[in-house]
């Protein structure tokens, strides 16, 4: 057998599997010849995941010095060797590499996720080679391989099928499907959704049940899960908006500097001061209002509320995603296990008397009746639970808070429910030992057993409604066995039909005593009722999403499952409301179709099902087009280009796959959707907290320019010398920032709305504050040594060093005092706000105090930095008007001058 092209079928599923087989030239009794398959494998290329271009590590390493910000501090550490301050230009250098090692390796663990894509191919497969079924790697397989797959099994490589039995797949990683889908032979429509494609098998799914032969039919990157393989490849991941902010910050911090560095310069000069001396100073003054503390205090903020996250199952990967959640104002969410249990469980009764919804409690082994307890004590209830053990070949016990289960995830739903019930599964098989079966097919879709009784024998069957139905004859009502005429039947097809538009997956159950022992049993039975099923929602999420919209934050449910069932757990979750629409993926256009009617109507929505991941990706970047942080949690393979795509993925640690948690950025240990909540709290505290040290930071260095270019154009008798604004800024630039940076949150920060994208890290409102801060902590220094002057020394010549003393110690006090104005939340009292409250400002201001002090105490340093100051009237003049700066500073904030 020889073809001359590659041959491929792009629809496998429209055609019958003859057609497949012809069309690919495949031999289902012999499969492919050994030499045939190394020519297709020359020609399609080995069944794998390709990473795509290799990220260069001294790449990533250099482009962490790519920024204004690191420029303007390399320029300022050149300048501090250029004039011999050694010490200010070692601490610079310090923060550049320490930030820079920090960014290379979150970078390099970033991009080792398609490294775990690559892992989920590196398992052996079954192949059927020259009449032979054998195993060979799975990245052997080409094109025309006829494979065989039973349960337990990862498909490795997308295939139609062509021979089945009671074939089960579990595809929830792929299309987001919470329940196995059963797989037959049947041809489908062309444009029938991934989820429905019940003839197909896809790479990186698992079988749960049966056993299958299939043609495969895409390899590789061609296969689905390739596709996606690429979209994550694609998917670039877009600079956070901290980084986006601390860009546009830096760049409007150099041209302040720069002008206001000129204008002093130029001021000095012309009143006659000296050339060297007024550009040392203006150096000085650079190295000054750079805060060189920035990047350091910012990632040791992010790293401790790191550190606060992980204690409560948040695992970061990237620092600044800790404050990027902060920002979200919306979270797009897959719903099987995230927020559902990922559990089949029955939670529906319909009997003929009546109906309830149920919940199980495993714990106190017990059934809780949501709607009545009318059912419980009926026969037809005691039937149902009869036959739920009886016909069933899963096995489940608890004992000691310890669950074993295996089987069908429906059939142990089933045998939790009996569990709860007043008889166990070991009593009924006591009672009834089974002696024959009818199995599961995917055409009958009925189970039957037969059972020994004390009374002769006993029939149990489940199935699907429309199909039990047709085998039974009578119906239990109360205590009576009365006829299923047409009317009754529909009826029940009526409750089955309503319940499933509900989101259940619904069970017939039926049974038959007899004195005969029959070989074929299936027919003549008592329906006995209908259970339904459902993937419960996870207890502690609807509180989690209530918080989320009192915290203005938007949350959507996107998944692959059924439209009836997305809808039924978002309105158990509050999610959704009864009149809002469910959105399905047959109704979505592509991204780059969309109309502005569309995009508004995908906006309004909160709940989308049957979505493909690339229909996951353009709504994240719709989203992102508006101007909205998005945050994306996931736990499939399916979601991995998303949560790359999102400004934030977040990925499921228990039931997440390792690509999804690889492409994250940050992975929630406990798969607990409430996690989120904390994450969001404490994200929006770390953008506070930077916002506080930032602030204060310039507020400090500002003040330090004004008093400068105060003195150098009213051409005072005193100045600072540039050594004394390097000390100054060594003691209020470093430790108050850091105490600042680990602040609790404020105390109504989950009532706020989220920050924009758009919003600056210091806004028009915090720009005023930070003149305001700065002139009055400039004006009271300044005014501090007029005062002593004024009030002590009236009578003698202006004292030069006097001078320069009062003002080089008003400006230290205030600038530390200056810390306790740092909270910004209206109608909160100065002694209870977060800053007055943090032990760690405390210890700051004290040690603070502690090296102010010591350039008095210390002789060397008191040389060097020309302190002379005696008495301590003055003294008290410098306290006075230090705390006289905080006082303004708390009264225009009273006021309502400023924030």
């Amino acid at each position: 057998m020889s073809i001359p092209e590659i041959i491929t079928t792009e629809t496998p599923w429209t055609s019958n599997y003859e057609a497949a087989l012809k069309q690919l030239h495949a031999d289902p009794e012999h499969g492919l010849s050994a030499a045939e398959a190394v020519r297709r494998l020359d020609l399609y290329g080995y069944n794998r995941i390709e990473s795509g271009k290799k990220i260069n590590p001294l790449m990533i390493m250099v482009n962490q010095f790519i920024s204004p910000f690191m420029l303007l501090l390399a320029i300022a550490a050149g300048l501090s060797f250029f004039f011999q301050e050694w010490l200010d230009g070692i601490a610079i250098m310090a923060v550049i590499v320490i930030n820079a090692v920090i960014g290379f390796f979150m970078e390099f663990q970033a991009e080792r996720s398609m490294e775990a894509l690559k892992k989920l191919t590196i398992v052996p497969a079954r192949v059927l080679r020259d009449g032979r079924l054998s195993e060979i790697p799975s990245e052997e397989l080409v094109s025309g391989d006829i494979i065989f797959i039973e349960g337990g099994d990862m498909v490795t490589a997308d295939a139609r099928v062509i021979k089945s039995t009671q074939l089960q797949t579990d595809e929830s990683a792929l299309t987001g499907e919470s329940l196995p889908i059963e797989k037959n032979v049947s041809v489908l429509p062309e444009k029938t959704p991934l989820a429905e494609r019940y003839n197909m098998l896809y790479k990186g799914t698992f079988v749960t049940n049966g056993n299958a032969y299939a043609l495969v039919v895409q390899t590789g990157m061609h296969t689905e899960l390739g596709t996606i393989a690429s979209m994550v490849q694609k998917a670039g991941q877009a600079a956070t908006p901290l980084e986006k902010k601390i860009r546009s910050f830096s760049k409007k911090l150099i041209w302040m500097t720069v002008i206001l560095l000129v204008i002093i310069f130029i001021a000095g000069i012309i009143n006659g001061q000296n050339l060297v001396q007024m550009m040392e100073t203006s150096i000085a003054l650079a190295v000054a209002a750079i805060p060189e503390g920035l990047p350091i205090v910012s990632t040791l903020a992010l790293a401790f509320g790191m550190l606060r996250m992980a204690r409560h199952n948040v695992l970061v990967k990237k620092l600044s995603s800790v404050e990027t959640l902060g920002g979200t104002n919306v979270i797009c969410t897959d719903k099987t296990g995230t927020l559902t249990q990922n559990k089949i469980e029955a939670a529906f009764i319909q009997i003929n008397e009546g109906a309830s919804r149920i919940n199980l409690d495993i714990a106190g082994a017990s059934i809780k009746w949501m709607d009545g307890n009318e059912i419980e004590d009926r026969a037809a209830y005691d039937q149902l639970c009869c036959i739920a053990a009886l016909c069933n070949t899963a096995t489940y016990y608890s004992e000691g808070g310890t669950e074993k289960e295996s089987g069908d995830p429906m059939e142990v739903g089933l045998l939790k429910m009996v569990y709860c019930g007043h008889t166990k599964q070991l009593d009924y098989i006591k009672e009834y030992p089974k002696l024959d079966e009818v199995p599961f097919s995917s055409d009958t879709k009925v189970m039957a057993t037969f059972h020994g009784s004390k009374q002769g024998y006993y029939i149990a069957a489940k199935g699907a409604v429309e199909e039990l139905l047709h085998s039974c004859t009578s119906v239990l009502e109360g205590s009576e066995v009365v006829a299923l005429d047409e009317s009754k039947r529909n009826n029940w097809l009526n409750y089955a039909e309503q319940r499933a538009q509900s989101g259940l997956r619904m069970l017939a159950f039926a049974y038959r005593n007899t004195s005969e022992k029959e070989s074929y049993f299936l027919h003549q039975l008592t329906l006995a009722g209908l259970i339904g099923f459902i993937d419960p929602p996870r207890p502690e999420v609807s509180q989690a999403i209530a918080e989320c919209k009192s915290a203005g934050i938007k949350v959507v449910m996107i998944t692959g499952d059924h439209p009836a069932t997305a809808k039924n757990i978002a309105l158990q979750l509050g999610l959704a409301n009864q009149e809002d629409e469910v959105m399905h993926g047959n109704a979505m256009k592509p991204y780059a179709e969309l109309t502005a009617e569309d995009k508004t109507k995908w906006l309004n929505t909160s709940v989308f099902a049957r979505v493909s991941p690339a229909q996951k990706l353009d709504l994240v970047s719709l989203y992102q087009e508006k101007k909205m942080v998005v945050g994306m949690t996931g736990d499939g393979v399916n979601d991995a280009p998303a949560l790359k795509k999102a400004d934030i993925g977040i990925a499921m640690g228990q039931r997440g796959t390792q690509v999804a948690q690889e492409v994250a950025d940050m992975v929630l240990k406990d798969d607990a959707f409430s996690s989120i909540v904390l994450a969001i709290k404490q994200g929006r505290t770390i953008f506070d907290n930077i916002r506080k040290f930032i602030i204060f930071l310039l507020s400090c260095n500002m003040s330090e320019l004004f008093v400068i270019a105060t003195a150098a154009i009213l051409n005072l008798h005193f100045q600072l010398f540039p050594i004394q604004i390097l000390y100054i800024n060594l003691i209020t630039d470093v430790l108050p920032a850091l105490a600042l940076g680990v602040t609790k949150a404020a105390p109504h920060i989950m009532e706020r709305k989220p920050f924009s994208s758009s919003e600056p890290i210091i806004d028009r409102e915090r720009w005023k504050a930070l003149f305001v801060y700065s002139s009055v902590i400039a004006i009271a220094t300044i005014s501090a040594v007029f005062a002593s002057h004024g009030l002590l020394h009236a009578d003698e010549a202006w004292n030069t060093d006097l001078c320069n003393n009062i003002l080089f110690y008003t400006l230290i006090f205030s600038q530390v005092l200056h810390v306790f104005n740092m909270y910004f939340e209206r109608g909160v009292s100065f002694f209870k706000s977060e800053v007055f409250t943090n032990r760690y400002v405390w210890y700051a201001v004290f040690a603070c105090t502690i090296l102010a002090l010591s350039a008095y105490w210390i002789p060397a340093i008191r040389d060097v930095l020309k302190i002379t100051i005696h008495g301590w009237k003055d003294w008290s003049i410098i306290i006075v008007f230090a705390f006289l700066s905080l006082l303004i500073n708390q009264l225009l904030k009273r006021l309502k001058v400023i924030i």
